[in-house]
């Protein structure tokens, strides 16, 4: 009965550290705090590597560089998560979650990063996938495109 309960939390332990937590990356990712951020990071070092994984974490990192110290560090730190996010888009180009939180990066993003190149066509996949993807990111997307001046929320059907 023992092993059994050993072998039951190993078990736990490895299926916990594959799961993302979508609700709460968004919760972090829409946010403007710094401690939000670095918190889901953290947590986000601990999953097991995937793609997934890192698409968050170059995402948040380019959210973060907001915070760093001198314009060299920000930039530095945002090319670091742009290379993950790049990454994943490149092994999956046709996952629109990836698009969308490379849309959301280069909407916001000052202009002196130069990081605006993919805007429409990745708004373009948004809308056209919005139907498959699962029921929170649609609602999460939605919500992004009510202030977004790029994506029409209209368009999301």
């Amino acid at each position: 009965m023992v092993k059994s309960f050993s072998v039951l939390l190993v078990v736990l332990g490895i299926a916990s550290t594959t799961l993302i937590d979508k609700f709460s990356f968004y919760k972090a990712f829409q946010s403007n705090s710094q401690e939000k951020i670095e918190s889901k990071l953290s947590g986000l070092a601990k999953v097991r590597q995937s793609n997934s994984r890192d698409a968050y974490i170059g995402a948040l990192t380019m959210k973060h560089s907001q915070f760093e110290a001198t314009s060299k560090e920000k930039i530095a730190v945002f090319k670091e998560g742009r290379n993950l996010l790049e990454t994943a888009i490149k092994k999956d180009p046709k996952n629109a979650e990836y698009r969308f939180l490379r849309f959301a990066i280069q909407e916001n993003a000052p202009k002196i990063l130069k990081y605006k190149m993919n805007m429409e066509e990745d708004k373009n996949m948004i809308i056209s996938n919005y139907k498959s993807l699962d029921p929170t990111l649609r609602k999460i997307i939605k919500e992004y495109a009510k202030q977004s001046a790029n994506l029409p929320s209209e368009r999301l059907k």
